[in-house]
């Protein structure tokens, strides 16, 4: 079994089966610690839930931030995947970032283990996302991977089934929307939520002009002097001028990235060009934005969300011939 355990969103691969799991990472519960929702059921309700329900998602910058929640969260998922009979304790497979720390990457395993599996492994989301599309990372070629989650943003330059240079920044989806929700409270009083700004983010965000009749976006939220609810119209020119500090910190970090790569490594990027995956890759024209920053081809996955689990699948898939990739796993 496979697992993307993301910031935003958690996926599963089951041998055999594919992708059995895609859910928001968000859980919801009471005071006392009892579960009312996991995934899509308690995302929706976020910012609706009274003072004795919490929704949270327990995933921060693409690593653990309540380690008993998502043990709780994650056991959900891999209960939903493959239902418990007769003792059955599978095999996981989980994607970490690039440069995890020791700390994090124990929370993560220690987390897997108590959520049901039997065997814990590690795989660098790069090196995974790689390999759900099918690129050749064991060759002597520089294959680039730009992941753009909800909580970071990975960007690895692969050669030789490894990562030779990586940078990392914890910027992407959700600083997008946290950008939006203080233009709206900075230029028009008004106060929205992570969900409304996540909305306005698919319905009209952009890193360029992308269209001569670029949509225009109802925004509904709470006056800050009355208090009073408001729906004002938003303009994909003032979302686009609203994301732009977390887009170009992005692109700061892909052009770091290339500039500390190995010269020897160089002439392939210009010809191999970058890989973009992550829910991020699917702003509108965030490809064409890094293709002008790095003067390189840009190519945006099939399924950008499902890249890092559809990697973890082939490694399971092949796990004999695979088993370099994977970190020291830890079993019961």
């Amino acid at each position: 079994m496979g697992v993307d355990l993301g910031t935003a969103n958690s996926l599963v691969y089951l041998r055999g089966k594919g992708i059995v799991v895609r859910e928001p990472s968000v859980i919801a519960r009471t005071e006392d610690g009892h579960i009312l929702a996991v995934g899509e059921e308690a995302k929706r309700m976020i910012g609706r839930t009274p003072a004795h329900i919490t929704a949270t998602r327990p995933m921060k910058g693409g690593v653990i931030a309540d380690f008993g929640v998502t043990t709780a969260m994650l056991a959900y998922f891999l209960q939903k995947a493959l239902p418990r009979r007769y003792g059955l304790r599978p095999r996981v497979l989980v994607g970490i970032p690039p440069g995890a720390s020791q700390v994090e990457k124990r929370a993560v395993i220690d987390a897997t283990l108590q959520a049901g599996a039997g065997e814990a492994y590690l795989i660098e989301e790069p090196l995974a996302a790689a390999l759900g599309e099918d690129l050749p990372i064991a060759e002597p070629i520089a294959t680039t991977i730009v992941d753009i989650g909800g909580g970071r943003t990975d960007v690895a330059v692969i050669a030789l089934g490894g990562i030779v240079t990586s940078g990392s920044i914890r910027v992407a989806g959700d600083e997008m929307d946290e950008a939006i929700i203080q233009y709206a409270r900075r230029i028009y009083n008004l106060v929205i939520g992570e969900r409304t700004a996540e909305a306005i983010k698919i319905e009209a965000g952009s890193a360029v002009p992308f269209s001569d009749e670029e949509p225009t976006v109802a925004v509904r939220g709470r006056q800050i002097v009355s208090g009073l609810p408001r729906m004002v119209k938003m303009s994909a020119a003032e979302v686009r001028e609203a994301i732009a500090e977390p887009v170009s910190a992005i692109l700061d970090t892909v052009k770091q990235t290339i500039e500390h790569s190995p010269p020897e490594l160089a002439a392939d990027m210009v010809t191999r060009g970058l890989v973009l995956v992550g829910g991020g890759a699917l702003l509108r024209g965030i490809h064409t934005l890094i293709a002008e920053t790095t003067g390189m081809p840009v190519q945006v996955s099939d399924d950008p969300l499902a890249a890092v689990v559809m990697g973890t699948g082939r490694v399971l898939d092949d796990i004999g011939r695979m088993r370099s990739v994977l970190m020291v796993p830890q079993k019961t």
